[in-house]
């Protein structure tokens, strides 16, 4: 652990106003509430969280008549 700069942006942080704290901390908190597509992605592959399409008949388009996918 890189305690000098763990203590350098202690102190930073301790001197910025309460509105620019404020402003840290929604960035800080709220700005990753959502997964990025690779995240869910991947979340997705490895809970089998679609895997009951598996069990979903081929789709066919109507000009054709060829599955999708």
């Amino acid at each position: 652990m890189n305690t000098p700069l763990v203590n350098a942006l202690l102190q930073l942080i301790h001197s910025l106003s309460p509105e620019d704290r404020a402003a840290l901390e929604e960035k800080q908190f709220f700005d990753n509430a959502y997964p990025s597509n690779p995240e869910a992605i991947n979340l997705a592959l490895h809970t089998n969280s679609f895997d009951f399409l598996n069990e979903e008949p081929d789709l066919y388009t109507l000009e054709d008549g060829e599955p999708i996918g």
